[in-house]
């Protein structure tokens, strides 16, 4: 299943469904369920068949058929986060790539790289989080935050993986690098979090290390930024992110974890007021963010 949420200005957000081609909006509670979150937790905890659910909620003339694009662009009703979140948490140094840029002579990121625990962070809240379409932050007082375009995993309370998404793990670099003690302050503030459009269950993905995972930065409509990475490149596989994340921890169904990024900006071309963020992955759609100071 492809899943979504969207919301009209002073409404809660509803469950949506991409199926054969169309977006359909859940216009009414079906069997106790809203929203995402509602579907997830309905079938963790009490063993409802979302494929079922779907066909009776259709039967019943729950959904509304809307315009994709229409979601996309907010007319009347937007796009929101396709799983409110309880928690979001991170995922670093998954990726050669990420240890070898953020190494400063330190040694931290490289050992972090081959140790057996890896490096997980709590990232945001739901309400610091940016939905398709709407800005991420780069804050006042850094002088480079940068995209990091990630995978994201949608957890049960178990750490079973429920649906995959695209995420935007914005960071502000420079203050990581000045100190790793500071990374709090690198990771977490208002519009540090995308993620969406979609999220995709995974009987949908036919090899989730085979994810081709592409971002560009455009200023004033123009291309300052492009990379790509594939899921093949990760060291570490989601199950075993999970695990960890649950080691003495635990978490509620529906919490997002980002595991990491492959893509890196280079110094100097951090992102400025008013650019726009692209990620796309042919599976899991196409994520877009402008950026605003916060």
């Amino acid at each position: 299943m492809r899943l979504f949420q969207a919301k009209e200005a002073g409404e809660t957000e509803r469950l949506g469904v991409w199926r054969d081609g169309r977006a359909l909006v859940l216009q009414s509670a079906h069997d106790g369920v809203a929203t995402t979150l509602d579907l997830l937790e309905a079938s963790e905890e009490r063993g409802l068949d979302p494929a079922r659910w779907l066909a009776q909620a259709e039967q019943a003339g729950r959904f509304e058929a809307v315009a994709w694009d229409d979601l996309v662009r907010g007319k009347d009703r937007r796009l929101a986060v396709p799983v409110t979140p309880p928690e979001v948490w991170g995922a670093g140094v998954t990726y050669r790539r990420s240890a070898d840029f953020r190494e400063e002579g330190t040694g931290i990121y490289d050992r972090v790289y081959s140790a057996e625990r890896p490096e997980l962070f709590f990232k945001a809240s739901s309400w610091r989080c940016a939905s398709p379409g709407e800005a991420i932050g780069r804050r006042r007082d850094s002088s480079f935050t940068a995209a990091e375009p990630e995978i994201a995993v949608v957890l049960s309370r178990r750490g079973g993986i429920l649906g995959f998404a695209l995420a935007n793990d914005v960071s502000a670099w420079d203050i990581e690098r000045d100190n790793p003690l500071y990374l709090p302050q690198s990771k977490i503030y208002r519009g540090c979090f995308a993620f969406g459009p979609v999220l995709v269950t995974p009987d949908e993905i036919a090899d989730p290390y085979a994810l081709l995972l592409r971002c560009r930065v455009l200023r004033a409509g123009r291309e300052v930024f492009s990379g790509e990475a594939s899921t093949a490149q990760l060291k570490r596989r989601f199950e075993e992110l999970s695990g960890w994340l649950l080691r003495s921890n635990e978490i509620r169904t529906g919490t997002v974890l980002s595991t990491g990024t492959g893509i890196i900006q280079p110094l100097g071309s951090g992102l400025e007021e008013g650019d726009v963020v692209e990620l796309s992955c042919p599976e899991l759609g196409e994520l877009r963010n402008p950026v605003a100071l916060v």
